[in-house]
């Protein structure tokens, strides 16, 4: 399934997309593509819907009808740092012996499509496409081998990042991180099911055009049911729970003179399966 949330900002409604690409409303199932709607036993029983008997919403998903970040009420959006080897080495930096975890701030979430704001006193706003996993069942001191059956789904994320403000002003990475309308999330969650092989899934970025990242998820250093282990270590984790695992390499940060964004462009980005993002760069 194809789980996603359409609508105004801050009135979004659930729904998912049906095979001919239309937006199907699930208002009168779930309240929201949130919480315990994300539970195993709820995506069964939207699995079992007869989606021909759902509504139709009016619009074509990502043109003329909006679509919101794909999870509602996300409690905590944990990032994962230098976890694809090439990246690692574009940044100068050794892969850590341990995950490198950190957050972005929930103000900082916005639509697949929303615009990106480089914040006020900018000069090294970045991107990053990154593989963002949607926690459905809840747990601590989760074993590896039990890891997936905590996951509802996948989702494409793109960590947008201030290098200045996360490297060079002091404190933790945090600070460059979760800026306003730095953590587009979505399309829509793919369910686990539809997935598949999460370990080899292509994702690229592109920046009017220009193609600066082009990579694998295979490349990650600390896959996915060991981060979802790892992180319950340290936290409970809730439905509706996002980590976002590492980008490959290709940012701005990496090139050679570094690229910034600057205001006026067009991200474009996505992950085999997931689905693609667009954003218009402007300022705060």
């Amino acid at each position: 399934m194809k789980l996603l949330r359409y609508g105004a900002p801050g009135q979004e409604k659930p729904g998912l997309l049906d095979a001919d690409n239309n937006v199907r409303d699930l208002s009168s199932i779930v309240p929201d593509i949130a919480g315990n709607a994300l539970l195993p036993e709820s995506l069964q029983l939207l699995e079992s819907l007869d989606v021909d008997t759902l509504p139709v919403v009016e619009g074509t998903p990502q043109q003329d009808l909006r679509l919101g970040p794909c999870v509602g009420n996300i409690g905590k959006f944990i990032c994962i740092g230098l976890n694809y080897a090439d990246h690692a080495a574009e940044s100068g930096m050794d892969v850590p012996p341990e995950p490198v975890v950190f957050n972005k701030w929930t103000s900082a979430i916005v639509g697949p499509d929303d615009d990106v704001k480089i914040p006020r006193g900018s000069e090294k706003t970045d991107w990053e496409v990154e593989l963002g996993v949607v926690i459905g069942k809840g747990g601590v001191y989760i074993d590896e081998a039990d890891a997936m059956d905590h996951v509802a789904g996948f989702c494409v994320v793109n960590d947008v990042s201030e290098r200045e403000f996360q490297i060079e002003r002091a404190g933790t990475w945090d600070k460059g991180k979760g800026c306003d309308t730095f953590g587009p999330t979505g399309p829509w969650l793919v369910t686990k099911d539809e997935v598949g092989d999460f370990d080899d899934l292509g994702m690229w970025l592109e920046v009017d055009g220009k193609r600066y990242q082009n990579g694998s998820t295979k490349t990650m250093v600390y896959r996915v049911p060991f981060l979802v282990s790892y992180l319950s270590r340290f936290m409970s984790l809730q439905p509706g729970d996002v980590i976002s695992t590492g980008t490959p390499p290709g940012v701005g940060m990496g090139c050679k003179p570094p690229v910034y964004l600057k205001g006026g462009e067009v991200m474009k980005l996505g992950i085999d399966k997931l689905g693609v993002q667009t954003q218009k760069v402007t300022k705060a």
